[in-house]
């Protein structure tokens, strides 16, 4: 049986040791964590991540654990529609928890999962000739491993990156902070909303909880003693429902978001290949995070079968997703320039060309982003792991 490592056990890694196993693959999980799990809060699953989680056959567990929720459009700080969506609009969305999903994901994978597995190094090895080799630490000394393929799914500071590109990573200017609080108020629609130098956005993600996020500008590691009353105190003149949120908040997370200098030149060196915020990290503002890195996973498995073809497998896999997410990448940072980043004399033009943009139309071209279909489908090869 060919054999993959798997570097990195988030969302996207766990996704791929689900594909690879079910296109035959004999997995290897790497995790540098003493368990499997998932830091954060919450997020959206968009179409396209629901139908990757669907060859994964984790598409059910998914519903059942978050709650449908449908775009409603776009306000400013203060509560005034810039742009409403037409009532009635389905964007099949479903709003989860970041553990929940991670859940999902883990129950539809049967990989040998290794914890406490610090990668050190990646050697790409080469198509046609040497397997790859990965390196990592424990508590136990040093271990290597060699493998027909290796996935680096290690997120933003992606060992497996570094050991292949010299590509570094830049902050963006804006820090994130996200909460996941018991509520019963909030309905069924994810509105964004824009100030200046700063976005906010909530969405239900359980019938008895909401998931909120705060997009603001300000220093790269800006030191903060109390986040929770920082967070009061910078949407304290926004929205009512806004203030609502973050006074019924006890405990906040905050991250600074960091992207590449510049694009990576490709996704695959010799048996290596990166998915997810290891090959394309992107600002929040879209919501593709997670779901782009659940596209690149099936793909990934059902290009790249085991007794495949190598090589055309992995050019397949470059020709599928380079452009998309590269698409994408530049997508969310055309939208953080459009809302959160720019400055007191850009907000009244910004403000102005959305309101005379008809609903139905931005409503279409906010979804197209979403237009994605696995490139074929595991059938008798996919497992019903119960």
């Amino acid at each position: 049986m060919d054999e993959a490592i798997v570097i990195g056990a988030g969302i996207g890694g766990v996704a791929a040791a689900a594909a690879l196993g079910r296109s035959g693959w004999r997995v290897r999980l790497l995790e540098s964590a003493p368990e499997l799990g998932e830091v954060g809060a919450g997020l959206v699953v968009t179409v396209n991540g629901q139908r990757a989680a669907e060859e994964l056959g984790a598409a059910e567990r998914i519903r059942r654990s978050g709650y449908d929720v449908r775009a409603a459009g776009t306000r400013r700080w203060d509560g005034k529609w810039l742009l409403k969506a037409p009532d009635g609009g389905d964007t099949g969305m479903i709003g989860i928890h970041r553990r929940r999903l991670h859940q999902a994901l883990v129950e539809a994978q049967d990989a040998d999962l290794v914890t406490w597995a610090r990668v050190s190094a990646v050697e790409p090895g080469a198509v046609g000739g040497e397997r790859a080799r990965v390196t990592w630490e424990s508590a136990d000394g040093t271990h290597s491993a060699r493998a027909d393929l290796v996935v680096g799914a290690d997120g933003i500071r992606s060992v497996a990156r570094s050991s292949l590109f010299s590509n570094v990573l830049r902050y963006s200017g804006f820090s994130c902070w996200r909460a996941a609080i018991p509520d019963t108020t909030v309905d069924d629609r994810f509105a964004m909303t824009w100030g200046p130098n700063a976005e906010f956005g909530a969405l239900r993600i359980s019938a008895d909880e909401v998931y909120w996020y705060g997009y603001v500008a300000m220093p790269s590691g800006r030191p903060i003693e109390d986040e929770v009353r920082a967070v009061r105190e910078y949407f304290a003149a926004w929205a009512p429902d806004v203030r609502a949120l973050t006074e019924a908040t006890d405990e906040v997370i905050r991250h600074d978001v960091w992207v590449l200098d510049r694009p990576l030149p490709r996704y695959t060196i010799g048996r290596t290949v990166l998915i997810g915020d290891a090959a394309h990290p992107m600002l929040p503002t879209l919501g593709q995070g997670a779901n782009s890195a659940l596209e690149d996973a099936v793909t990934l498995g059902l290009v790249i079968p085991a007794g495949g073809e190598l090589a055309a497998g992995l050019r397949e896999y470059e020709s599928q997703r380079y452009r998309r997410t590269q698409r994408i990448v530049n997508r969310s940072a055309w939208m953080g320039r459009t809302g959160a980043e720019v400055g007191a004399r850009g907000q009244w033009l910004r403000n102005a060309m959305l309101r005379i943009t008809p609903p139905r139309a931005a409503l279409r071209n906010g979804t197209r982003i979403f237009d994605w279909t696995p490139p074929g489908s595991f059938g008798a090869q996919a497992v019903d792991r119960g």
